[in-house]
């Protein structure tokens, strides 16, 4: 009885892990689902937000910001503009609870990024891309990855 409670228990810590991927695995994924070039942003601008923002982990959920709204899932987005985490205001721009950005399918947190660069901020939505990677050299996001 003790070694199949230990079995659950460890199986249960494994589905439950956080997915951390590859910045060649991510990059092939994103360009896979369009975002190279997508609405002028190349596949390194793409990269670069997703490592500054979550460090590749899809399930990072961030502090409480200051309005108190939280940011969900691989590209971090936020609960106050773009989905609903149940908790204070939201426009929900995307259409989708803010837990779908918090598993290891990342399809749902690409289109919702799709929908949050066709704003007029663009990618300066994501103030850890204004800091960290605009205007710098993206090519070390994608390089080795044989795109």
């Amino acid at each position: 009885m003790k070694v199949l409670s230990l079995a659950l228990l460890f199986l249960f810590v494994a589905v439950n892990e956080a997915r951390v991927f590859g910045k060649c695995e991510l990059a092939r994924i994103f360009k896979q689902h369009g975002l190279d070039g997508y609405a002028g942003y190349s596949l390194g601008n793409w990269v670069c937000l997703a490592y500054y923002e979550s460090s590749y982990n899809s399930r990072t959920v961030g502090p409480r910001n200051s309005d108190g709204s939280r940011d969900y899932g691989i590209f971090q987005i936020n609960s106050r503009w773009w989905c609903s985490n149940g908790e204070g205001k939201t426009s929900n721009g995307c259409h989708t609870s803010c837990s779908s950005f918090t598993n290891d399918d990342i399809t749902d947190d690409i289109n919702c990024a799709k929908t949050i660069v066709r704003d007029p901020n663009k990618m300066g939505a994501w103030v850890a891309w204004k800091n960290r990677c605009r205007g710098t050299d993206l090519s070390k996001w994608t390089s080795g990855c044989g795109l």
